[in-house]
């Protein structure tokens, strides 16, 4: 299925108001991608491949599980993915760094990745970051996070 051949980028910086952590920053959104899942199923009528069951992505050194994965295509000659939307316990992760929601979408025309619902962003450091909505933009390595109160922790250096 060459249509699932770029399922999944993510790099960001994530913002809040006067602070700033970097996830996933300095990943290749250009890099190969591997996925596996229970299930696969190709509506070519619609422009979609659906992975449902232990979806498991990769891409370079970042991986994305979810219980379910729609990806949106367009065939123009060959398949060019324009979006995936990822739900059911989403769970992204780069090294130490992992981004956690209800339900993630890649926006791939726009490269915006934004993850709802319970939305968690955490460092191996102990930085972690909490929202109901992360939108994190590609393009620019601005992110936002919104939907009610935003809370957090930031680990401070420790002095000798």
């Amino acid at each position: 299925m060459t249509a699932t051949a770029a399922l999944l980028a993510a790099g960001a910086i994530v913002a809040v108001p006067q602070l700033a952590a970097q996830v996933f920053s300095g990943h290749n959104s250009d890099a190969p991608v591997d996925y596996a899942a229970d299930r696969i199923e190709l509506q070519d009528k619609q422009d979609r491949v659906i992975l449902s069951g232990n979806v498991d992505v990769r891409q370079g050194e970042l991986e994305l599980r979810a219980a379910r994965t729609v990806v949106n295509f367009t065939n123009k000659g060959s398949m060019q993915i324009q979006r995936i939307t990822a739900s059911g316990g989403v769970v992204v992760t780069r090294g130490d760094e992992r981004a956690t929601g209800d339900v993630g979408i890649y926006d791939f025309n726009k490269k915006i990745i934004t993850m709802t619902g319970n939305a968690t962003l955490k460092r191996g450091n102990g930085d972690t970051l909490r929202g109901g909505r992360f939108v994190i933009d590609l393009n620019t390595g601005v992110s936002s996070a919104s939907g009610g109160r935003v809370s957090g922790t930031f680990t401070v250096p420790k002095q000798n």
